[in-house]
């Protein structure tokens, strides 16, 4: 078997352990399963105990690789990988709770009316990587990108963008012009019953916006971007619009705007340095205090770095004071995308949105851990998270003699995340086959050479205790 062959065999087994471990199906027209390589660029033993969840998406124009939500460890070794096909893209992969248990999410689809604006679905998929739900927007709407947030509620927040007619020559369009009313949807999960709905056009005028009026005739005005919906730490809900450089606090049962933070119509006088712009990811960070993504620039000259910030609102002065920043020691400038998110032992965990980039900092700010996607790429966010992935189908082993004696040995088991170790077994045939190495847990697909020529091959999986967690079926070296 050629080099190339044997390659293409590998990844054809890695595609069909992923499907059959109840991956999303979307990939399935996928030929091999080639998950975006991730560097890291620097680490550390005292970043927080986790792995590292992101979603490698390809630029616009960019060609070549696969795109889909992958689990890395610490060295950036593939734990699991689900190649999303059909033209679409993945945000916002993630671990989230559903029911009191641990899930994965992420968003995936396509956009077609303007760059930046979504139409697909949301996935909530199990310890198996089972599909549990998938959330589709109500009332004639489509779940857009910018945020999947599951609550205490097993609801659904999610965001919505809808172009409608409207006329814009009060901030210099036409008057048969077209723009995004920028939605939030609380869908019931188990019914996907619409719980409640907000759409900017009715709270927040078109003068607010910093966003200029498109150029292309007839193309809907993104006045608003609504890009992050959390709950506040009174369950109302927090909604960030980048294009308005404001966040506004909403009454989850009225949908009024309860304050603004920010913009034009800013209800809080802002401190020294505590001003954003074209900000993503607000949360709130303790009592009367927010955690914010400040890209700070849009992509347009001069660009200034991102950084993370923290405010703390004096509700009854409205102000707000920059209680801590910082910034990457590289002046990474996201000119869109990010994130920010508290870890137990009081790290922070950033995703860098467009650069590709994303890092763990100390709670003095020093910079832990440092990795990138591949050139051509990007990630909306990223996140560290603690995860147990219990496959229910068995690991896959592949095998081929080198003729020097030796035997190549692939062990194969997509988002098993419990395997320190594999043990290899070969014989002359299925029923005598022996111990022959014990080898480290290097990726979701781990390669060993042996010194035999035995025509059968199969690979235990061994927990850090050394007992078997499940045998492959025995493969037969070519």
């Amino acid at each position: 078997m050629t080099t190339a062959n044997r390659i293409a065999t590998l990844l054809g087994l890695l595609l069909a352990t992923a499907l059959a471990a109840g991956a999303a199906p979307v990939g399935a027209e996928e030929t091999a399963l080639q998950p975006p390589p991730i560097t890291v660029l620097q680490s550390s033993p005292q970043v927080e105990p986790g792995f590292i969840f992101v979603a490698p998406k390809l630029h616009p124009g960019a060609t070549g690789g696969q795109q889909g939500p992958e689990i890395v460890d610490d060295a950036g070794r593939p734990v699991w990988f689900d190649p999303i096909g059909n033209g679409d893209q993945p945000f916002d992969f993630r671990v989230q709770r559903y029911r009191g248990r641990p899930v994965l999410t992420w968003w995936q689809g396509q956009s077609h009316i303007a760059r930046g604006v979504g139409e697909g679905v949301d996935e909530i998929l199990d310890s198996s990587y089972h599909v549990v739900a998938t959330i589709h927007a109500g009332n004639g709407l489509d779940a857009d990108q910018h945020e999947f947030v599951l609550t205490p509620r097993s609801t659904a927040l999610i965001t919505v963008y809808h172009a409608v007619p409207y006329d814009l020559s009060s901030v210099g369009g036409p008057v048969d012009g077209k723009v995004f009313d920028g939605i939030v949807q609380e869908i019931d999960v188990a019914t996907g019953r619409v719980l409640f709905e907000w759409h900017s056009l009715d709270h927040v005028p078109l003068t607010d916006s910093y966003q200029p009026l498109p150029s292309s005739p007839g193309a809907p005005w993104d006045y608003f971007h609504i890009n992050s919906i959390n709950l506040d730490s009174d369950q109302n809900l927090l909604i960030s619009a980048r294009h308005t450089w404001a966040i506004y606090k909403i009454d989850r049962r009225t949908g009024d705007v309860i304050w603004r933070l920010g913009g034009k119509e800013s209800d809080f006088t802002l401190g020294p340095g505590a001003r954003f712009a074209w900000q993503h990811d607000v949360h709130p960070a303790g009592p009367d205090a927010l955690r914010i993504f400040d890209n700070a620039s849009n992509g347009v000259p001069p660009l200034l770095p991102s950084r993370v910030i923290w405010l703390h609102l004096d509700l009854k002065s409205m102000t707000g004071t920059l209680e801590r920043s910082f910034e990457h020691p590289a002046g990474l400038s996201a000119q869109s995308q990010g994130n920010a998110q508290p870890l137990a032992n009081d790290d922070t965990f950033v995703g860098w949105g467009f650069t590709g980039r994303f890092s763990e900092f100390d709670a003095q700010n020093n910079l832990l851990f440092d990795a990138a996607v591949p050139s051509g790429y990007d990630t909306y966010r990223a996140y560290r998270s603690d995860w147990t992935g219990e496959p229910d189908t068995d690991p896959t082993a592949a095998a081929h003699a080198n003729g020097d004696g030796t035997t190549t040995v692939d062990a194969i088991w997509n988002g098993a995340t419990e395997v320190a170790r594999w043990r290899i077994l070969a014989g002359v045939d299925a029923g005598s086959l022996a111990d022959v190495a014990t080898v480290p847990w290097n990726g979701l697909d781990t390669t060993a050479t042996i010194a035999t020529t035995a025509p059968e091959v199969a690979v235990e999986a061994l927990d850090s205790q050394g007992h078997v967690i499940r045998e492959s079926a025995t493969e037969t070296t070519p």
